[in-house]
């Protein structure tokens, strides 16, 4: 379905109702408080805004660090935790001004029902979790008056246990009240500004509420201006007739907002009396125009491509979103320094501070309902998601970042029902794009009727990300996801991709000084130091990281390179400390770094210009050529300019040995632009060896880069005094003769765990039946590879050798040995693992190699090397393992 949505205008700075600082009291200070466990007693204070946790108000937790159990691995804990009603008095003064005014209680954000006395008079209830609760207070005399908070944080409606509006695995239930506290007196005021640009037409409509009394009408006006960079662009003044005005206001040549050009306007309207201005409502806006034409995104009349994250309302030290725009800027200047112009926030909606700064930044926003279940007749859930969807409109709408709008996360069950619903909000607001659920398990793998736009892991034809693909079939970076997305009605974009679990970083621990204490991280630690473990930590760290990265990459250049595509969702940037300790970033839950890569390297293959090649595979013998077609993906909101695009291969030792250029036309904005092909004879490659090869767009910053690895057609054969053998007893009879052997025994006989190239997917607790690891760590150094090019970590040559192996497990053998391949065990086990040791055993030396090296070897480049590497590795000389093991420990080791 293809639908128009026209340009809006939205506020960057938040106006509450547009009162006048004059009439508006701060309520931030102290404020007694009783929990309802405590018999009412009102004799403690605390400071609001703020949270029982930040005052260190609850239980502390009861489970120790001591033990690695799936308790203490859940989540970060709260060092103090309180679920329950507390209540919370203030004696305020209202000033004379306020006499004969209506009155206005403002709390911009509480979890999850609060209910209001004033002098002991009951006012009211609100329940919400998206948005401020405001409460009309009766006329109140000048003088001492007392308000009574009853804060409730229980669930109050069956939204989902995870949701994240609402549950400890990443923001906590606090019990508080957060951002601004206000009480607001006013006589007559601007209720809401709704503009709705058209930019087909150059114009602007204003739709202005206002509250005066009807009897008074006549005698307010409305003053409305339009400023640009501090010139006035469009002004109006117009006599009220009704509580509604519609203004239309024409805007020559308007400069659009959008990632590029993030371009704000200010917008001033003031309610007036006799010429006396009695409220004035300013704001900063910008103007956009969202499609979804020819089943891909489009803003402003060209394609965008979605680069994004999550954002899972992850903030360790408050344990609440910040609501104030500095928090924000942390948070949005890191993911634009990486490439990102996307934030899906899951299964909840942010404050104000958020979209403010998305707004000032050109980022495209996907807010969603607190909601992750199946949904089914519930009249009073669907009553309450009815009201949370009206008042994030009503609240945020006007925002040009808030492009997308999704009822909540995998949704299952009433489809009929979400349906409806999308067609409701559309009806009232056709300033963004609506889905019925970001992914769902259950129904079929196609849009909804009302999609505007499609989240998925799949489709009915096919995946759409490698989760489902890099453990399964070789690599091979010429594919895309063109066959899974053949006639898609709407824009599609990936949902979550990526979720590869890099190893806790030690180092972290000392962050956590806020309300939030990471026990999860501190058992790790404590079980990795039981076993010897522990100085390996931070290289557990980065190898697992540098394997993530490069998944992250292939996962990112398979959706750039497919032609239609809309975008993809990482699941994350940075890591989700919550549901069983799912460390799925490069950076860590603070949005900082890890150390695995840099924004700079990160942005050269997702950003606004990419540089893509496809070429078939990894691995190469030097009677090959290597063949590569290159490509640029160009979602800059202008076509680049005819250009020259450089490739280059460079050897192990950094030096180019072959390069060639293409000229090319004009590059448009899209995904299609092939720019000339790559014809590369390695013959001239005389030893094993990486090579990298690069495209680049000259004269600017846009390059990329891929490690091919290029090995021997043919092996010398001057390998003596080693024995290969599959049979355990045939290498222990020639170990107890003093021979050197390399036993490659069949995976089968071996008592380990399966090979899986990919690391743990999510979490090895939350999801503890996967076989997982999390890659390898590999002795670099060591002669044993000297023949075998590697990093010490996985990278892509090693995908056949990883899949065609199984662990050996060490754990058996009290001796310390380090094997020369060691696979980093996942963290809820961290179990001493290899694929590669060495030691002497009898009066013999011994390599046990546990990924296949034996079988198929003509079809199989880098089995065949690395045998070759280990056995040339085992003839020399210098071969002399450092650790004896008895014939027992070797026989242990199998079955």
């Amino acid at each position: 379905m293809n639908r128009i949505l026209f340009v809006f205008v939205a506020l960057c700075v938040f106006s509450i109702n547009g009162s006048n600082a004059q009439d508006r009291i701060s309520l931030a200070g102290k404020w007694t408080y009783s929990l309802d466990t405590n018999a009412r007693n009102f004799n403690k204070t605390i400071q609001l805004p703020g949270t029982l946790d930040d005052a260190g108000i609850g239980t502390p937790p009861k489970v120790s660090p001591e033990r690695m159990t799936k308790e203490v691995m859940r989540n970060l804990w709260r060092k103090n935790s309180y679920i329950g009603a507390a209540t919370y008095k203030r004696e305020i003064t209202v000033p004379a001004g306020f006499k004969n005014k209506d009155l206005e209680l403002y709390l911009e954000r509480v979890i999850w029902k609060t209910s209001v006395w004033v002098d002991d008079r009951k006012v009211g209830d609100a329940v919400s979790l998206s948005a401020p609760q405001i409460f009309q207070l009766p006329k109140l005399a000048p003088g001492k008056h007392t308000i009574t908070l009853r804060i409730d944080n229980r669930q109050q409606f069956q939204i989902g246990d995870a949701t994240h509006a609402y549950t400890d695995g990443t923001q906590i239930i606090w019990n508080g009240v957060i951002g601004k506290m206000q009480l607001i007196a006013r006589q007559a005021s601007i209720e809401q500004v709704s503009i709705t640009p058209d930019v087909d037409n150059s114009k602007a409509v204003f739709n202005i509420n206002v509250k005066v009394p009807v009897s008074e009408l006549n005698a307010y006006s409305l003053q409305t201006s339009i400023a640009f960079k501090g010139k006035t662009v469009a002004q109006k003044s117009v006599k009220l007739s009704n509580s509604t005005t519609t203004l239309d206001f024409p805007i020559a040549n308007p400069v659009l907002w959008d990632e590029f050009n993030p371009a704000l306007y200010t917008s001033t309207t003031r309610l007036t009396k006799n010429g006396k201005v009695v409220d004035e409502y300013k704001t900063q806006f910008g103007m956009r125009k969202i499609t979804n034409q020819n089943s891909q995104l489009q803003l402003n009349g060209k394609r965008i491509f979605l680069r994004g994250t999550l954002e899972c309302n992850i903030f360790p030290l408050t344990g609440h979103p910040p609501m104030d725009k500095a928090g924000w800027l942390k948070v949005m200047t890191t993911a634009k320094q990486y490439g990102l112009n996307h934030l899906r926030f899951h299964s909840w909606c942010p404050p104000e501070a958020a979209f403010a700064v998305a707004d000032s930044l050109g980022m495209y926003l996907q807010v969603e309902l607190p909601l992750w279940t199946t949904i089914g007749k519930n009249t009073a859930l669907h009553n309450f998601l009815n009201s949370e969807a009206d008042l994030i409109l009503k609240n945020y709408g006007n925002h040009p970042s808030f492009c997308f709008f999704s009822m909540g996360n995998e949704l299952e069950g009433n489809f009929a029902w979400l349906n409806e619903l999308v067609k409701k909000l559309k009806s009232g607001d056709k300033r963004r794009l609506y889905a019925t659920t970001s992914f769902s398990f259950g129904q079929k793998s196609w849009p909804q009727p009302q999609d505007d736009f499609y989240i998925t892991q799949w489709t009915v034809k096919g995946w759409v990300r490698g989760q489902g693909i890099f453990n399964d079939k070789a690599p091979a970076f010429n594919t895309d996801y063109t066959k899974s997305i053949d006639s898609m009605p709407v824009p599609i974009v990936t949902h979550e991709i990526g979720q590869y679990s890099v190893y806790p970083n030690m180092d972290e621990i000392k962050k956590y000084t806020g309300v939030l204490t990471p026990l999860n991280f501190m058992a790790v630690r404590n079980d990795l130091s039981k076993k010897g473990l522990l100085p390996l930590a931070k290289a557990y760290l980065l190898a697992s990281g540098k394997l993530s990265a490069n998944l992250y990459k292939e996962e990112i250049e398979r959706a750039l390179k497919t032609p239609g595509f809309s975008g993809f969702q990482l699941l994350d940037l940075h890591d989700f400390p919550g549901q069983s300790t799912a460390l799925v970033g490069l950076l860590d839950a603070f949005w900082d770094s890890k150390g695995i890569i840099s924004a700079k390297e990160f942005s050269s293959f997702c950003g606004p210009v990419v540089p893509l090649l496809r070429f078939k595979k990894a691995d190469y013998t030097n009677d090959e050529k290597f063949t590569g077609t290159a490509e640029i993906a160009n979602f800059l909101n202008k076509a680049i300019q005819p250009s020259t695009i450089v490739w280059e291969v460079k050897d192990a030792m950094k030096k180019t040995i072959a390069t060639g250029e293409w000229h090319t036309k004009e590059i448009p904005v899209g995904n299609e632009n092939v720019v000339g092909q790559i014809d590369y004879d390695l013959s001239g490659i005389t030893i094993a060896q990486a090579l990298t090869v690069s495209v680049s767009i000259k004269n600017t910053t846009y390059k990329n880069q891929w490690t091919i690895w290029v090995y021997p057609a043919k092996q010398p054969s001057d390998i003596q005094n080693v024995s290969f053998t599959t049979s355990v007893n045939e290498a222990i009879d020639k170990l107890q003769k003093g021979e050197t052997v390399l036993l490659n025994p069949d995976t089968s006989a071996i008592k380990g765990v399966a090979g899986r190239f990919a690391p743990v997917f999510w979490s090895p607790v939350h999801f503890p039946s996967q076989p997982g690891s999390m890659g390898l760590l590999i002795n670099d150094k060591s002669p044993a590879f000297a023949n075998f090019p590697t990093e010490n970590y996985t990278n892509w040559q090693w995908w056949d050798l990883v899949t065609r192996s199984r662990s050996l497990m060490l754990d058996s053998i009290p001796k310390e040995i380090n094997p020369l391949v060691r696979v980093i065990d996942n963290f809820f086990k961290n179990r001493k693992m290899g694929t590669v040791i060495e030691a002497k055993v009898g009066k013999g030396k011994l390599i046990v190699c546990s990924m296949d090296i034996h079988t198929k070897l003509e079809q199989r480049t880098t089995a065949r090397q690395l045998r070759y590497s280990l056995m040339k590795y085992a003839s020399e000389k210098q071969f002399e393992p450092q650790v004896v093991l008895t014939e027992a420990e070797l026989k242990g080791l199998f079955k």
